[in-house]
């Protein structure tokens, strides 16, 4: 319930309907040619304006690079026209902003805010699950590589999702001069167990995960599906999906948008890894 909540407060906007049309008017005939966004590393390029209308890159000393209107094409063509989590007027709000000639915003690759989330396929104990992976890049040496900061698992959830239950379960605070035998009661109730840890225990799925793929319990199987999540953009976050469907208006593009301030920054993360 919570979930659906949270999906209602950030990320349901009034539906806009959106048609081929709105596309070739920003880019014209050559539309079907070049509005597809086909690679991650593309969408960068064309939102901070870094290609040429053919997807050439532009050099550093091209006219064309980062320049306004070129920015203000591509970041047209790189929006969901048919989301109806994307409303036309903060659309236009977010491109203007962007591309704001005294003050412009560009995606960084490397050490921007923005991360992605791989929903996979596992076996566990012989049972099919899906496993949701959280990657970010991570500086090693004279490069970058994707690492896993966080997964949600369902099975593990629900191991400690039962924890609560109104009932208050503590270790007296004499125990130690009982040699703490008192532990008896404290592991007859497995499920509970971690109503006695610390106050600021907090379940690292993450361990849990990498030592069921160690013990063999975990295997393997598929990718489902990749997004990303960006919040580099001051008071916005956008959603990067990718839209398999004919029509120039498919491959990678925002399919969510969201004005936001730092305090919904930390309800929206919340609610994207699932606590």
């Amino acid at each position: 319930m919570i979930r659906y909540i949270l999906v209602l407060t950030f990320l349901v906007i009034s539906f806009v309907p959106a048609a081929a049309q709105s596309l070739n008017r920003y880019l014209g005939d050559e539309a079907t040619l070049y509005a597809q966004t086909k690679q991650v590393n593309q969408f960068f390029r064309r939102f901070n304006g870094e290609e040429s209308s053919n997807g050439q890159r532009y050099q550093v000393n091209n006219p064309g690079y980062r320049d306004s209107e070129v920015r203000k094409r591509y970041l047209q063509m790189i929006f969901d026209l048919e989301s109806p989590y994307v409303d036309k007027g903060q659309r236009n709000d977010f491109i203007d902003q962007v591309t704001k000639r005294s003050d412009p915003i560009i995606l960084n690759f490397h050490t921007g805010d923005w991360f992605a989330e791989v929903t996979t396929q596992f076996l566990y104990y012989g049972q099919e699950y899906k496993v949701t992976l959280f990657l970010k890049l991570e500086e090693e040496n004279m490069g970058y590589k994707w690492v896993i900061t966080n997964v949600f698992f369902k099975p593990f959830h629900e191991l400690f999702a039962d924890e609560d239950d109104g009932k208050m379960r503590f270790l007296h605070p004499l125990s130690h001069e009982l040699d703490f035998m008192n532990l008896i009661k404290v592991f007859k109730e497995t499920r509970k167990v971690a109503s006695y840890a610390a106050s600021s225990f907090k379940p690292d799925y993450l361990t849990l995960f990498l030592y069921e793929l160690k013990k063999g319990n975990l295997l393997f199987q598929t990718v489902h599906s990749v997004k990303f999540h960006f919040f580099q953009v001051p008071g916005w976050y956008f959603e990067l999906s990718e839209l398999r469907r004919s029509g120039p208006n498919s491959g990678w593009l925002i399919s969510s948008l969201v004005d936001i301030s730092e305090i919904d920054k930390d309800v929206l993360l919340k609610y994207i890894y699932y606590e």
